[in-house]
């Protein structure tokens, strides 16, 4: 049934098409029916917006007055209060960097400049010292600037690496198809905290005496490293479904390695590895918060730390909610992008 159907019969074939999606339909409603009511209570009719904690108790519901009280330690961490307009606007800018690449129209040499020239802009309203700019150590950084920091510098040093490691596994050279298979086994055998671990604590130990690698970069390294193999074997699953008969084609033509994958392969791999490399992407962003194991508060960390108080804390509720809403929200866009892109690309793996 196409897109153009009646609305009634879209929604009659949607969900009573068959005795088994009628019982579906029918406990799905019974679990609104027994969920939503007492949520809904909870969450508007009894909740309390005053930031007081003996209010909030006296309420009984949901205690909202504590996000109004606590948002800025939410979404900024330790940051300095007069100084936080910085990370907004960072955080701003970031947004803005990535609606300007979401436009396939878009995609041009100048981009590149603009992530260069607006990296380093953001990096200097993070960290100032310059230009009449009050100098803030990473260590009073967190909240949602350090999780989108983390994660799209992170994915965005990842993707290159793992497309190298991705032909390199593919390589007709037993010595660099050994090395490739052999980072990409090793890095996927291992858990994230593993290896924010070794980032934070044994990598200093291999450094020469004097020298120091400061600790955002160290985590921000072993991110990037990690992510990478995962995303190669994305990677290589496109490649491998690439027809053989293009790259006859590209060889009959006389294309060279590079021109052959750049022109031919590389673009088709890529549009149907695009589910699994959002998939990747989506992990990346929840696994920052992992980050805590080494002393940086990211967004979930901050939350944390808004809740240190004796006071808040029976209000713990609400502060995750608030952190799981705006991971949600995130991972929600990029996953809706990821059907645009497919659609836009004609991939040929669109969903409805």
């Amino acid at each position: 049934m196409t897109h153009d159907a009646p609305l009634a019969a879209r929604i009659r074939r949607a969900l009573f098409s068959s005795p088994l999606n009628l019982a579906l339909t029918v406990a799905a409603a019974g679990l609104l029916l027994a969920v939503l009511p007492p949520l809904l209570r909870w969450a508007v009719l009894d909740a309390c917006l005053a930031p007081d904690p003996a209010a909030c108790r006296a309420a009984g519901g949901a205690c909202w007055g504590f996000v109004a009280e606590k948002y800025r330690v939410i979404l900024f961490g330790l940051y300095p209060y007069d100084q936080q307009w910085r990370p907004t606007l960072a955080v701003a800018g970031l947004v803005g960097l990535l609606l300007l690449s979401a436009r396939p129209a878009h995609w041009r040499r100048w981009l590149a400049l603009a992530w260069g020239l607006g990296g380093a802009a953001l990096a200097w309203l993070m960290w100032g010292g310059l230009f009449g700019l009050p100098f803030v150590s990473h260590e009073r950084w967190g909240g949602l600037p350090l999780t989108l920091a983390l994660s799209f510098a992170g994915l965005g040093l990842a993707f290159p690496l793992a497309v190298l490691l991705a032909l390199g596994r593919r390589s007709t050279l037993p010595a660099v198809r050994a090395c490739c298979v052999v980072y990409i086994e090793l890095w996927r055998g291992v858990p994230l905290i593993s290896v924010l671990f070794m980032a934070s604590v044994m990598f200093p130990l291999f450094l020469p005496e004097g020298v120091s690698v400061d600790k955002l970069l160290r985590a921000e390294a072993g991110i990037v490293l990690f992510t990478a193999a995962y995303l190669a074997e994305a990677v290589r699953g496109g490649l491998q479904a690439v027809p053989a008969g293009q790259i006859e084609a590209a060889d009959a033509l006389g294309l060279g390695y590079w021109r052959k994958t750049g022109l031919v392969v590389l673009p088709q791999a890529l549009r149907m590895a695009i589910p699994a490399l959002v998939g990747q992407f989506i992990t990346t962003v929840k696994d920052t918060s992992l980050v805590i194991v080494i002393g940086l508060y990211d967004l979930l960390g901050s939350t944390r730390l808004a809740l240190a108080e004796p006071q808040w804390r029976p209000f713990f509720v609400e502060g995750y909610l608030v952190a799981a809403l705006l991971y949600f929200l995130f991972t929600l866009l990029m996953s809706r992008y990821s059907l645009f892109l497919e659609r836009h690309l004609d991939s040929g793996h669109g969903r409805a």
